[in-house]
């Protein structure tokens, strides 16, 4: 099953609980360090958004201090007030031109470290994108320049996850939890300072109760860190299941096994409900109990600071700003251990992207690399020895020479290797020994792009994308005209049920081309073969799944095609390829027999008894091999 099938991956954003699983890196030190190369050429950026994330901190932590003098004057006056009035003497008036001149100092500092917060988050925002920006441009060339086999030995889920899912989340940390894990820190220590100007004593009381909240928090964390685990797997098989069962409806209606999949579902719907439900639960738990922690603190704080301020050591002012500056300080150390797990996660995301960079690439083409100016097609292998791994051999001691024009079938049963020839002859895989070479030089002495824009490809799994008619078609040859286009689908064959179509050639087709029929997208790629106009051609005939008269066209199409280029057919039905120039029995990876229909037929060996299996007395073929 996919990535895509596992649902969420555990490389992003955790959310707010502290118990969310965190995937962690290989090499945490070494990953961070290369991350923070893709943010060497913005030193200068980040530099302002740190002093900016500063400026913005300070302003707003000075305020409740600020704050706390308006309560003072406030408090004065009406404690005169009531002094007054019990003594039987004038009333004085309350300063309210002090404390609307606090106020008006407190907005003109709140507006600043808002000015300052906004500063930052603009440059961050640019920050992050450009770096994003140019790790997906590493990662896309990357792709380019990774040989076949990489893209064969994993899931399209997993490389689509790396490009998108682990790049965003390497976004989103930069952009966010970056800037606020320098508020954060910027914030506790301002706090600190702040509080210890106040009243050393109450700042010691308000430290008591943190080791009683890194306890509570620890506990709870790592037993809700189950409980997630449980979770993201939950959610994993029942992605997995709806994917499957959308994907196959069709199957699964024909079958009758609507109840069964539905049964299923709630299963596994129920599983996930009890793990969410204990995960939220328990995880939920840890900001009451730090809040009722955290208030057994202010309740001593003001015990104390009533004491104080009755024996005149303090103001009652400065009281009201060490309990906000006490609220304050709590929330970003909880808000600095949420980051340290983000950035644990991001980490862990840039380390896979990483890895994806650091894949093998293609050899690259040598200096003298050479380009065919003319290429006539002609062919040879040349004692060919492959294999996917070290330790199996697939292709032994292969030889064949192939002359311009010709015709050469491939056919044997499923895993006898005929698409690992096509794939050597691409050169998306590299030989063992020998060599193949194409008009006598061999392939790995010509330009890998050069080589490959001699080939002409009609695949059996037709490839359109989303995009009109005549830009399928047009993706044959950069450049090419309306005429060509148009001529190329004629001699495709194509051009008549095109112009049926309500658009024509401007007709769009979906992401999957279903809104065409099977045999229509096989002939939409034969004319952009055309329309390459390649020396040698790869066939591999896909017409089992369509009707007859279609295939009637797409044969015609397919013989227009293969006039005068050396073509390599691989074929399912035998009964196309009889006037093949040679016809190569592949098996086991070999070429156990090689020549014409009729050569073959006489020598009643594996191809014989292939070409009989398909046929009974004057009946139609029977399904490809």
């Amino acid at each position: 099953m996919s990535d895509q099938k596992k649902g969420a991956r555990s490389g992003g954003h955790m959310g707010p609980h502290m118990g969310m699983p965190v995937e962690k890196a290989k090499d945490f030190k070494g990953t961070l360090k290369r991350l923070l190369k893709y943010l060497k050429p913005r030193r200068g950026q980040l530099i302002v958004v740190f002093f900016m994330a500063i400026l913005s901190t300070v302003f707003s932590i000075v305020s409740p201090k600020i704050m706390g003098r308006a309560t003072t004057k406030l408090f004065e006056g009406l404690m005169a007030k009531f002094m007054a009035a019990k003594m039987h003497k004038p009333i004085p008036s309350v300063d309210f031109e002090y404390i609307k001149h606090i106020l008006l100092i407190l907005i003109v500092l709140y507006a600043i470290s808002a000015f300052f917060s906004y500063i930052q988050q603009f440059i961050m925002a640019g920050v992050a994108q450009k770096t994003v920006l140019e790790m997906r441009k590493d990662i896309n060339d990357k792709l380019q320049r990774l040989p076949l086999k990489f893209f064969d030995s994993r899931t399209h889920g997993e490389i689509l996850s790396r490009v998108t899912n682990d790049v965003d989340n390497i976004a989103t940390t930069l952009q966010q939890s970056l800037t606020q894990l320098i508020t954060s820190v910027v914030t506790i220590v301002g706090v600190i300072i702040m509080m210890f100007t106040i009243s050393p004593l109450m700042t010691l009381i308000a430290f008591v109760t943190l080791p009683l909240c890194a306890i509570v928090t620890k506990k709870i964390a790592s037993t809700s860190q189950k409980y997630f685990s449980g979770q993201q797997k939950e959610l994993g098989n029942l992605n997995g299941h709806v994917e499957e069962m959308y994907t196959g409806h069709k199957i699964v209606k024909a079958f009758g096994r609507e109840g069964d999949s539905i049964d299923k579902f709630n299963e596994i719907n129920e599983r996930l409900y009890e793990e969410g439900w204990k995960a939220q639960f328990v995880s939920g738990i840890i900001m009451p109990l730090l809040t009722f922690i955290n208030n057994i603190g202010y309740v001593l704080i003001c015990v104390v600071g009533g004491i104080m301020v009755t024996k005149k050591k303090i103001e009652i002012g400065d009281i009201q700003a060490f309990i906000q500056y006490s609220k304050q300080f709590t929330q970003p150390i909880v808000q600095t251990a949420n980051i340290a797990n983000i950035l644990q996660s991001t980490v862990a995301s840039a380390e896979r992207v990483f890895e994806l960079l650091d894949e093998i690439e293609e050899i690259e083409d040598s200096v003298d690399s050479k380009i065919l100016e003319s290429p006539k097609g002609e062919v040879k292998f040349e004692h060919v020895r492959f294999g996917y791994n070290e330790e199996i051999t697939l292709i032994e001691d292969m030889n064949i020479d192939v002359k311009q024009g010709q015709t050469i079938a491939i056919v044997g049963p499923t895993g006898a290797g005929k698409t690992t020839l096509v794939n050597l002859l691409m050169r998306f895989y590299e030989i063992n020994e020998g060599r193949i070479t194409i008009d006598g030089i061999d392939i790995r002495n010509l330009q890998r792009g050069n080589l490959r824009s001699n080939f002409g490809m009609v695949l059996q799994d037709t490839w359109l994308f989303n995009g009109s008619i005549r830009d399928n078609i047009g993706y044959g040859r950069e450049g090419a005209t309306e005429e060509e286009i148009i001529n190329a689908a004629k001699a495709a064959h194509a051009d008549h049920f095109i112009r049926t179509l309500p658009e024509g050639y401007d007709t769009v087709l979906n992401e999957e081309a279903s809104n065409i029929s099977q045999g229509q997208k096989q002939l939409l790629t034969i004319a952009r073969a055309i329309l390459a106009n390649p020396s040698i051609l790869i066939l591999d005939e896909a017409t089992s799944s369509v009707d007859t008269r279609t295939e009637i066209y797409i044969q015609k199409a397919m013989a227009e095609l293969m006039k005068g280029r050396t073509s390599f057919v691989i074929a399912h039905r035998l009964s196309t390829i009889r006037d093949a120039d040679l016809i190569l029995v592949m098996n086991n990876g070999s070429v156990i027999e090689k020549g014409n229909h009729e050569e073959l037929l006489e020598q009643k060996g594996f191809y014989a008894d292939l070409y009989n299996s398909q046929f009974t007395s004057g009946s139609l073929e029977k399904e490809a091999v």
